[in-house]
């Protein structure tokens, strides 16, 4: 006897976020690959730029484990991107100071992601724009009051 499979009485919304994720992922790693950044890169010299911020906290904002983090602010460092330093404020810390070699390169990459960003959205009626936005951001469960710090799935 077959079985059959249950109705379904919604659309697979996981499965729509996730094609929908991984189609913008990466539009955004092709688009950096351009200016020789990863996502990755581009989140953590942003991150660094705001404020003193050690590898630890900048893991934490970018949502990578420590091995991750560890490889990307080597590739940062060899790069001329960013450097470790003694915390001002810690001496036992250590931050990851952009260069200005960095900074230049975080804008350039800012100017990329919020292109590859609005492109995407453009794919929607101009109304609708803001109202998936701040839908977004209560599935993710944040505040929808402006731009907030990509966190960047762990494994990817």
């Amino acid at each position: 006897m077959a079985s059959s499979a249950p109705d379904r009485t919604e659309r697979d919304l996981t499965g729509l976020l996730n094609m929908a994720g991984h189609t913008l992922s990466n539009r955004l790693a092709a688009a950096l690959a351009e200016v020789d950044l990863t996502p990755r890169m581009q989140c953590v010299l942003v991150h660094a730029l705001e404020e003193e911020r050690t590898q630890i906290q900048l893991a934490a904002l970018a949502d990578l484990d420590k091995t991750t983090m560890v490889g990307t602010v080597d590739e940062l460092e060899a790069r001329g991107l960013a450097e470790r330093r003694p915390s001002a404020t810690d001496r036992r810390a250590r931050i990851i100071a952009v260069t200005d070699k960095g900074r230049l390169a975080a804008e350039e990459g800012q100017r990329i992601v919020d292109r590859v960003h609005a492109d995407a959205l453009d794919a929607l009626p101009a109304g609708a724009r803001s109202a998936f936005v701040a839908a977004l951001a209560e599935l993710a469960g944040q505040k929808d009051d402006g731009p907030q710090p990509v966190r960047r799935a762990r494994g990817r």
